[in-house]
């Protein structure tokens, strides 16, 4: 291992989550507060103006999320089978796999983007997007959408990096590139006089430089992960691996969106300044559930290389001390929410009502949120050990099911956004619970230890 990377195989493993899960998180986040400042641009227009173009750009995120997630899940598998092999020391197997992984997320990304494309408007109006909203909403949409193959391709080269112990390098790529994309979002917004359309052109040339760094700097790094354009090539046994951990966990988060998207077509069902509102929330909400979701992140990654090594005891170590600093984490986020969040919405949208509204749904994601941290870590711990169908089933039933079982039969017979909210906590417990049960019962690390220990001696 190189000297920057976290102690995943030996030494203090409080201290080896900390340093991989850290940059981790502050990726996401900045992430997401150069993906506010969209939001926080083209809240600034005008009052009218901007609620609505705040509104356009929010009644996307289900949308964008829905195909973005199922390749982000994806690249999750290229993570845990990399690191699986850098565990067993097999250098050759993380070059087939990182060279797989590349071509997989431009083969992807060129297809997604095409059929997207072509069922952007059906969506939109599937989800009800109001009339004033509707004609931004799409122009936002099939913008962002032309930029997938380069959005996808940042993240399974941050996966790549990633499987290695190297959280550092995507994070401060994106440092130098979201600055770039905040300019851009000025420029196109208050220069060209651009609305919605600025913002993701924006986006689009943003997430092309932060791939087209992060593909230079792969060319030039450690051998086993170093990409070569002649050597970029489907190989079957990587190809494989990648998908049977990689695709339970894009269908999972892929149905989280469809769940999500039920969920924002009830929000478009109350009005405007409703949908406004929920934009603002999720752009801070999305903060903290980076905070904490690096830690589920952390664990399949340790898990994978210590369970490529043998080194089973560290494995179930690894699971205590995610759950323990996640939990930290997730109470911060969640207090800086409780008690900063109103001042936060008002930076979006000064509108009282749109911060009362704003404030009900960070409520009740905070307490979702609890949940949610203990979800991911026993989901990345069963993940570590290429179990990756046990926690998505789960959480499919426990969370998607739920949720639309709660939109139809509490929401819709009497509708009211708090109501409507308590569906994230609600989903969020009972699927925790599931995959929690679901570790116990399957126990991995143990049954391993078991299968690799030798007989006893005939007496």
């Amino acid at each position: 291992m190189q000297k920057h990377d976290p102690e995943i195989l030996t030494g203090s493993l409080w201290r080896g989550v900390l340093r991989f899960a850290l940059p981790l998180a502050a990726t996401g986040l900045l992430q997401q507060l150069f993906n506010a400042a969209d939001i926080a641009v083209v809240g600034r227009i005008g009052a009218e103006e901007g609620k609505i173009a705040m509104a356009a750009v929010g009644s996307n995120s289900p949308v964008i999320n829905l195909v973005v997630n199922l390749f982000v899940g994806v690249s999750l598998g290229a993570n845990v089978v990399l690191a699986n092999r850098a565990g067993r020391g097999d250098q050759e197997g993380v070059s087939r796999g990182a060279h797989t992984a590349v071509l997989l997320s431009l083969v992807c990304g060129t297809a997604a983007a095409v059929l997207c494309e072509c069922a952007a408007a059906p969506l939109l109006r599937a989800m009800g997007v109001p009339a004033d909203v509707y004609s931004d909403a799409l122009r936002y949409l099939r913008i962002y959408l032309l930029g997938l193959p380069v959005i996808l391709l940042t993240n399974f080269e941050a996966a790549i990096f990633r499987s290695q112990g190297d959280t550092r390098t995507p994070f401060f790529c994106l440092v130098g590139v979201g600055a770039l994309n905040v300019a851009l979002n000025l420029f196109f917004v208050f220069v060209l006089g651009m609305t919605v359309e600025g913002v993701a052109i924006a986006t689009v040339l943003s997430n092309l430089a932060c791939s087209l760094v992060l593909f230079f700097l792969l060319g030039r790094g450690r051998e086993e992960t170093r990409i070569y354009l002649r050597r970029l090539a489907f190989h079957g046994d990587s190809l494989r691996n990648i998908l049977i951990v990689g695709l339970p966990a894009g269908i999972q988060s892929m149905l989280f969106s469809v769940a999500n998207i039920f969920i924002q077509t009830a929000i478009n069902s109350l009005d405007t300044t409703v949908m406004a509102a929920s934009a603002a929330a999720f752009n801070l909400e999305i903060l903290a559930y980076y905070f904490y979701s690096a830690f589920g992140q952390a664990c399949a990654t340790f898990v994978g290389q210590n369970h490529g090594a043998g080194n089973l005891d560290r494995c179930r170590k690894t699971l205590a001390v995610c759950l323990a600093e996640g939990l930290l984490a997730c109470a911060a986020g969640s207090a800086v929410l409780l008690l900063g969040g109103r001042g936060m919405l008002r930076f979006f949208n000064e509108d009282p009502e749109v911060v009362a509204y704003g404030y009900i749904r960070l409520f009740y994601i905070s307490i979702a949120y609890l949940f949610s941290v203990q979800a991911d870590v026993y989901s990345g711990y069963l993940r570590g050990f290429g179990m990756s169908f046990i926690p998505a089933a789960i959480s499919v039933a426990g969370v998607c099911g739920v949720r639309l079982a709660w939109i139809y039969l509490a929401f819709y017979p009497a509708p009211s956004f708090a109501r409507l909210m308590l569906a994230y906590p609600i989903s969020m417990s009972i699927s925790a619970g599931a995959i929690l049960t679901a570790c116990l019962l399957v126990r991995p690390s143990r049954r391993l230890a078991e299968k690799e220990r030798p007989p006893e001696p005939i007496r």
